[in-house]
């Protein structure tokens, strides 16, 4: 010890000694006191707050971005309740209506929709509800009127009698789809009218009153949804149609691709295509919906009156058959247990086809729907596919032969080959769903009487070679069907 450490020791206080290695740094870190810590937990708590917040921007800046239409929905009902509610604001036009301006503005916001043909079925719905049941409940307060002590005792019984009559009317699948809300706003203008009658003597004062106020907040409704910026939902469901065609022709050529693509890349570049089919199979709801709200349209643009917008949810429910198939396949793809490389090599040219040809057959399907034209071009592309089906069918009976020419019987087994089998067999049946798809289009063309479409860029010896392919093509047929002598010679020589 030096002589400080021995002169500390003997006057009996204590010494902490640290050694430190030659040339480290030490840095003494001090307890931060209450006031620090509290100051510190409020500045976490701003930055989180304010990171939400900006992450909430920044969310609902891309819905705007991605749907300028729907900050120009919020626009024009803005502007409806603004002219809606000169009405209450004004004097002359408030001594008008008898004071009952605030219905007209009630009206705009149950009514306005983001749809005109939503609109359109509120308001028919709204208007005719509130009119009947307005011009009932009169007569019934008329008639209780007249019976002198028993008028409270007919007034409940006839609101409980309509009442319940038109609750369980809601449960009529008909009335459920096109009338659900009239049934509701029938309910409750007939409450209002027949309980308030009881105390009010002018009843058909009031009521006309409250339905001309309604009328004026319908025609305001009606008149901003269809003259500024129009949003139809016809033509929603019709681009919701082709939209659903192209993303399910992609994703059955990405299903293809990555089923036979290498095992070192399978995993690590798979395409997001393969997922389109997860948007056909989740869009019945919004394809019902939107069919709904488009009958109550009327004529605009290349929709005529009467459109058939159900064959819509028809070729929807087509095109979720041939997606529940691609859903098959990509399952195929993403299996842990894989056919060998020299297995899938065999029938890859012959799937990958079969695949464009089915990919094409959509496409074509949809240029077809989205132009509203009928062209033959989407006739040979079904012929091409049949053709490509049948190729790939004649491929998958010789597919033992084949492997015992190129002398692979001791490397590849039956349970090798059940797996590519499998895909193959997927892709028939994938074809003959996509014919189903083509039926339902042809059906909307004839009912909706598409324009027919010449090819000029076909000349006459491609048009007879194309009629001549497809009257001789074969349809997509079982696999247990027999062949033909010819391929029953030509499996006998391999």
């Amino acid at each position: 010890m030096d002589a400080a450490a021995r002169e500390a020791h003997q006057q009996g206080g204590l010494e902490w000694r640290v050694t430190v290695p030659e040339g480290a740094s030490v840095t003494v870190e001090h307890e931060a006191g209450l006031a620090a810590r509290a100051w510190a937990w409020l500045l976490a708590c701003v930055a989180a707050a304010w990171g939400r917040v900006d992450a909430f921007a920044r969310k609902v800046w891309r819905i705007g971005a991605d749907d300028p239409r729907k900050v120009v929905h919020g626009l024009k009902v803005g502007l409806s309740l603004a002219l809606v509610s000169v009405f209450y604001y004004t004097r002359p036009l408030y001594d008008g209506v008898g004071g009952a301006a605030m219905w007209a503005i009630m009206t705009v916001v149950v009514v306005f929709e983001y749809t005109v043909g939503g609109g359109v079925y509120k308001s028919f719905n709204r208007a005719v509800a509130t009119a009947s049941a307005g011009v009932l409940a009169l007569g019934v307060h008329w008639v209780a009127s007249k019976s002198g002590e028993f008028e409270p005792y007919i007034l409940t019984g006839s609101l409980f009698l309509l009442a319940a009559a038109a609750t369980f009317s809601r449960f009529i699948p008909t009335v459920k789809a096109r009338f659900d809300y009239g049934v509701t706003i029938f309910i409750l203008t007939y409450s209002l009218v027949a309980v308030s009658g009881y105390r009010v003597d002018q009843l058909a004062t009031l009521a006309q009153q409250r339905v001309s106020t309604i009328a004026i907040g319908i025609f305001m409704c009606l008149a901003v949804s269809v003259l500024i910026c129009p949003v139809w939902a016809g033509q929603e469901l019709h681009l919701l149609t082709t939209r659903n065609m192209d993303k399910l022709a992609s994703s059955l050529e990405a299903c293809v691709e990555d089923y036979f693509a290498q095992a070192t890349t399978a995993t690590t570049t798979k395409s997001t295509k393969s997922d389109g089919y997860k948007c056909v199979l989740n869009s019945k709801a919004s394809e019902d919906a939107q069919a709904n709200l488009a009958r109550w349209e009327p004529a605009h643009g290349r929709f005529g009156f009467r459109h058939p917008y159900g064959q819509y949810c028809k070729i929807g429910a087509a095109m979720r058959a041939c997606a529940y198939c691609v859903e098959a396949l990509s399952t195929c793809a993403g299996a842990e247990a894989q056919a060998p490389e020299h297995v899938k090599r065999l029938l890859r040219d012959a799937c990958a086809r079969v695949a464009a040809r089915c990919a094409r057959v959509l496409g074509e399907a949809s240029r077809s729907v989205g132009a509203m034209e009928s062209s033959r071009a989407l006739d040979f592309a079904v012929a091409e596919m049949n053709t490509a089906v049948h190729e790939l069918q004649g491929d998958m009976r010789s597919l033992p032969s084949s492997m015992l020419a190129v002398k692979m019987a001791e490397e590849a087994s039956l349970m090798d080959t059940m797996a590519v089998f499998t895909v193959a067999s997927l892709l028939v049946e994938v074809s003959a769903r996509v014919e189903g798809v083509v039926d339902a289009v042809d059906e909307l063309a004839t009912l909706a009487s598409f324009k027919q479409v010449d090819d000029d860029k076909d000349d006459d010896d491609d048009d007879k070679k194309g009629e001549a392919e497809m009257t001789t093509t074969m349809k997509v047929h079982p696999l247990n069907e027999p062949d033909t002598d010819e391929e029953n010679q030509q499996a006998a020589k391999a």
